[in-house]
Formats: structure tokens, C-alpha cells, sequence
């Protein structure tokens, strides 16, 4: 006979489990969403639409089109325009690239069913001549486009330098023309031409804001002046020092121009001693910076040690200079005497003479200056704690080789760290290996 009040226990049910811990265990999760069953009865494709399109800006592109054939209502999120607004076509051949591509039928179904929607667009390809025709044929058939910003990057030359003129600007003139609204381009090693920009300028004057166009050698010192003649609001502007001219930094500084934010210009040089570049004027200098006293001026230069001769012999309001190549003892004072504006400095090479004149020079006379980086140079010990005494804190980035420091009577390596640590207020050490 069974005692009274005694529970039974059967082969289902644990010892000690009772009906309303089962019920807490069981409605955990869908109690979250308001629910009393359990989470493994939900319908995913019951969640809102806000819901899963939140969901899938977290995933890639291939996770993205995976999840879209979980149910019907997943394959209308996918579908959503606000998902399409920003997209990068990458195109490369596997023989030459790493990269992946873009699936051709993902393509067709972006150009059918979202070409209206996409606003931030760029193209990714390989080297290959193929690639960068296909990334051709894509811009040829956004007919219905209202992009905002257009990239077109190639991971290694030549990429579309190898592309006819003719079909790379009827490619690029189907986005211009039915664009008008484009604010942002970089196309950068390309076969830009005159005849481009002029279709550029005719139908987004009015809200071209950046221009990246270095190392496009169809491009003539007249069709940039065209985009800085009527391209009012134009704000960063990245071009080749040979099209760089006193008519366009004139232009530039009109009083219908906005105020121009960032001017980097790229020189260059491929064939030592076969090149002679012009010198701009100081007044075309100044009348840049009375217009735009903020703008940032930077200049990459990849030249031989002969062809420096046209640069910074007169005041140039420069703010950040890089140097590829080796760089003189003179052209480095020039800097000092010539650069009061300057922010940054980076020389990846100098040669075997210390540069402990040129760097107090710099330090005296380049009072903005809150960056450095020497390569293979050389500077005695005493010389460059000195430049960092008349520096200071200012200095937020110094990027000094361990090699490029020369002891001397004064100072040996392990003294050094903690003098320049004293005056610029932190803890720093020389580097191991370039960080730029």
C-alpha cells in the first residue's frame, strides 16, 4: 500500500522535478519575445522585417545570398533597396589573382533589379586586362543609376591602363550622365581623359566634392582647370604634379569656391633625368591659403636626387611631405627654411651624412610640426635629442629607426630612450622596422 501524499515517480520525469520548473525551463527563450512556447516551435520567417534586415547588414555578401533562401519572407528582405545602397563589385581571373570574385549571376540579378538603388559603388580588380574591361561593361549597363560616390581600385598595374580610352570613357560617361549627383570619385590609374571630365562637370557640377585622379596621363593641365573652373563646392582634390599649374590654385581660390580641405599632389618621376618640372609661383601659393587657410597641402614624392631642383627654392605652404626615394642634405634644408606650415615629415632615405643641422632647422622654423619618420638616414645622438628638446609634446608620432641614431661622447643608445621620453613628456623607444 502506498503511504498517502507520496508522488510517483515515473521513467519521464527526474526526482525532484516539479510541473513549474518544467514550465520555467521550457518558455526561457520565448519569453523574450513575448511568447509562452518554446523557442524551438518559433517561425523565423514570422520575425519583422526590420528584424531580419538588421540581421543580414551584419552578414557577407555570400552569407547574405545563403540566408535569403531560407523562406520566402528572408528572400524579400533580401531584396530590400536599403541593402544595395553600398556595394563593391570585386573581378579577377584565377590564374592571376587571389581575389574572389563576384558571382556573374549575382551581378546580372545587382544591374536587373538594383541598379536604381545603389549609391556607393566601387570596383575591386586584379591586374588583368579582363577584369577591367568587365568592370567596363558593369558601369556601361547602370543606365538607371543615382550613384553618390564611384571607386575604381586596382589591386596591381596595369589593370585599366590597358583598357581602350574609348571604351573606358563610354563606360564612365553612362554614370556621369544619369548619375547627377555624384560627390565622391577615385579613379586612379586610369584612361581618364579631357573629354570625361567635361561630361563630369556638365552634369555634377553642382555636387562634386572630391576628385582622385592621380596618375591618369590623358588628363591635361585644361581639363582639371575645367573641374575647378565650374566645380564649385570641390573640397579634396588628389592629382600628378605635371597637372598642377598657378591657374588652377588661382581658380581654386575664387571667391565662388568653397574652401578647399585637402590638395595632395602626387610627384613622379619613372625615367631619372628626363623630366624637368615647373616651379609654381608663391603668389599662386599664397592666394590658395588666404582663400583656404585650413587646407592641408600633401605631397608624395618619388623623384631621383637630380630632379629636385624646381621644388621648395620659395616659400611653399606644403603641411605633410612624404619622400619615397633618398632625399638630399639640401633639399632637406630647403624644407627647414621654406615649409613654415609643415605637419608631418617622412624621408624613407638619405644617405650616410648626419642630418642633425637640417632637423634643428626644421624644429625652429616648422612650429606646426607634430610628426616625424626617418628612414635610412643618419643623426648623431646629441642632435636629435636636441631637435626633440626644441619640439617638445608637440610631437605625437616619431618613427625613428634604431639604425639611423649614431652614439656619440655624449650619448649611447640606452641613455637616449630616456631623454627623448623626458621631452616629449611619454615613453619612447627607437623602432625595430619602419612603421610607415
Amino acid at each position: 500500500m502506498k503511504r498517502a501524499g507520496q508522488k510517483v515517480v515515473t521513467g519521464t520525469e527526474a526526482p525532484g522535478t516539479s510541473q513549474t520548473s518544467k514550465k520555467q525551463k521550457t518558455s526561457l527563450y520565448g519569453s523574450e519575445f513575448g511568447e509562452s512556447e518554446p523557442c524551438t516551435s518559433m517561425d523565423w520567417g514570422s520575425l519583422p522585417h526590420h528584424v531580419i534586415l538588421r540581421v543580414f547588414q551584419f552578414l557577407t555578401l555570400v552569407d547574405r545570398a545563403r540566408a535569403s533562401s531560407v523562406c520566402r519572407r528572408w528572400n524579400e528582405v533580401f531584396h530590400i533597396p536599403d541593402l544595395w545602397r553600398r556595394f563593391e563589385f570585386e573581378l579577377s581571373q584565377p590564374a592571376t589573382s587571389y581575389l574572389k570574385s563576384t558571382h556573374p549571376d549575382l551581378i546580372q540579378q545587382i544591374i536587373k533589379r538594383h541598379a536604381d538603388h545603389l549609391q556607393y559603388v566601387s570596383f575591386k580588380v586584379d591586374s588583368s586586362t579582363e577584369s577591367a574591361e568587365a568592370a567596363c561593361d558593369i558601369l556601361s549597363q547602370l543606365v538607371n543609376c543615382s550613384i553618390k560616390t564611384l571607386g575604381l581600385i586596382s589591386t596591381a598595374k596595369p589593370s585599366f591602363m590597358n583598357v581602350s580610352k574609348a571604351h573606358f570613357a563610354s563606360a564612365l560617361t553612362v554614370v556621369f550622365v544619369n548619375s547627377k549627383s555624384l560627390s565622391s570619385i577615385k579613379i586612379d590609374d586610369t584612361p581618364l581623359d579631357d573629354p570625361s571630365l567635361k561630361v563630369l562637370v556638365a552634369n555634377n557640377s553642382d555636387t562634386l566634392k572630391l576628385l582622385k585622379m592621380s596618375s591618369c596621363p590623358h588628363v591635361s593641365p585644361a581639363g582639371i582647370l575645367c573641374v575647378a573652373d565650374q566645380c564649385h563646392g570641390l573640397k579634396e582634390l588628389a592629382l600628378n604634379y605635371y597637372i598642377l599649374s598657378d591657374e588652377l590654385l588661382l581658380a581654386l581660390s575664387s571667391e565662388k569656391h568653397v574652401d578647399l580641405e585637402h590638395l595632395r599632389i602626387d610627384v613622379v618621376s619613372e625615367n631619372p633625368g628626363q623630366v624637368q618640372f615647373h616651379t609654381i609661383k608663391k603668389q599662386s601659393w599664397d592666394a590658395l591659403v588666404k582663400h583656404s587657410p585650413k587646407v592641408n597641402i600633401v605631397m608624395y614624392f618619388f623623384l631621383y636626387e637630380d630632379e629636385f631642383d624646381a621644388f621648395f627654392r620659395e616659400e611653399t605652404p606644403v603641411t605633410h611631405l612624404y619622400f619615397g626615394r633618398a632625399v638630399s642634405k639640401a633639399m632637406l634644408g630647403r624644407i627647414g627654411m621654406n615649409c613654415p606650415r609643415l605637419i608631418e615629415l617622412v624621408v624613407c632615405a638619405n644617405g650616410l651624412q648626419p642630418l642633425d643641422d637640417e632637423l634643428i632647422q626644421i624644429a625652429e622654423r616648422c612650429k606646426n610640426l607634430t610628426a616625424m619618420g626617418l628612414g635610412e638616414c643618419e643623426v648623431t645622438c646629441r642632435g636629435f635629442i636636441e631637435f626633440v628638446k626644441m619640439c617638445g609634446g608637440r610631437l605625437t608620432q616619431l618613427s625613428i629607426m634604431e639604425e639611423v641614431l649614431i652614439p656619440d661622447s655624449d650619448y649611447s643608445l640606452d641613455r637616449l630612450h630616456l631623454e627623448v621620453s623626458k621631452h616629449l613628456g611619454r615613453m619612447w623607444f627607437p623602432d625595430m622596422m619602419p612603421t610607415w
